[in-house]
């Protein structure tokens, strides 16, 4: 389990970000990481690699046409 820097992240939130105290306190770490801009999750899908993903899984028509 990673350690938190506690005095890095109150230095951000209430220096960086301008939150006070009782804001800081009540936010997530993953709330607080986004507020800093380093949400951490995956790139959103560009529209090259949809389009490949299209063309690899192409919609299938039933005997219905749906």
């Amino acid at each position: 389990m990673a350690r938190f820097d506690w005095p890095a992240l109150m230095v951000a939130g209430l220096r960086g970000l301008g939150l006070r105290p009782a804001e800081f306190w009540a936010l997530t770490p993953a709330e607080l990481r986004l507020m800093l801009g380093q949400a951490g999750g995956a790139a959103p899908l560009a529209r090259q690699r949809l389009d490949a993903l299209l063309a690899a899984y192409p919609d299938e028509r039933t005997r219905d046409g749906e």
